[in-house]
């Protein structure tokens, strides 16, 4: 892929991620910041510190927080889209929305899916501010290592797709994957500082909306980056071809 592509590519991988994050900043303003208030009112009636905030509450479930999603956005939206150029044609013979929507769902299970397993994010009060270097430690090593082992999954998959077909060298992968993050899992060591008398119904909704906001945030960004890549790499569609082809043998015939 020459640097034109990659550069227009790149581009559009960052528009993609702000919409994406305009998507993702929706459902956390409506589904995401109740269980935060909750969260934060339990930690206002089991705490003897109170603190004036720099930010008011509303500065923050707002203004805050687009701000934050959609700087993510951007960054995630660019890695990605440079990520989609280097597998375009390496992963399979699949048109420009198929790939990109092959990268969304592997980036969503390998970067969101996978940690999230292991390390769920938790609402305010409900972790140690002592262990925050060890659970920020603990929790990139689980994306670095579910993303190597994803990207060990696909090297595999392509290698057997010669032998084994293209199913079964799949269900071999998938089943590779699967099996080496379930033993880092097992050797990765576990965090529970919970207070026992937090709400579980808060904790619930909390993750739920958590990995709920990473779903649409990713969902977004293949569809959205889709349609610009194929414009990108495939700007005449069969449609367009076909009808160009008919414009062109009419005006002969006449």
């Amino acid at each position: 892929m020459n640097s034109v592509h990659v550069r227009a590519l790149l581009v559009r991988g960052m528009l993609a991620g702000i919409g994406a994050g305009l998507l993702a900043f929706v459902v956390a303003y409506f589904v995401g910041i109740p269980s935060v208030d909750d969260a934060i009112a339990y930690e206002s009636a089991h705490s003897q510190e109170h603190g004036e905030e720099l930010f008011s509450r509303l500065q923050q479930s707002t203004v805050g927080l687009a701000t934050g999603v959609l700087v993510f956005g951007i960054a995630m939206g660019g890695i990605a889209a440079l990520a989609y150029c280097f597998a375009v044609g390496r992963i399979g013979r699949f048109g420009a929305r198929a790939t990109a929507a092959l990268m969304a769902a592997a980036g969503f299970v390998t970067i969101c899916l996978v940690p999230f397993l292991k390390y769920p994010p938790n609402p305010p009060a409900t972790s140690d501010p002592g262990t925050l270097n060890q659970r920020t430690a603990l929790f990139f090593l689980m994306i670095a290592l579910s993303v190597l082992l994803g990207i060990g999954a696909v090297v595999l998959g392509r290698r057997l797709a010669s032998r084994w077909g293209n199913w079964n060298a799949s269900v071999a992968a998938g089943t590779s994957f699967v099996a080496a993050v379930t033993v880092a899992m097992v050797f990765l060591p576990g965090i529970s500082e919970t207070p026992k008398d937090f709400p579980a119904t808060v904790m619930w909704e909390f993750r739920v909306a958590a990995i709920g906001i990473q779903a649409v945030l990713w969902a977004g960004f293949g569809l959205i980056f889709g349609h610009l890549a194929e414009r990108v790499l495939e700007p005449n569609p069969a449609g367009e071809t076909a009808a160009g082809t008919e414009g062109r043998a009419a005006a002969a015939v006449h």
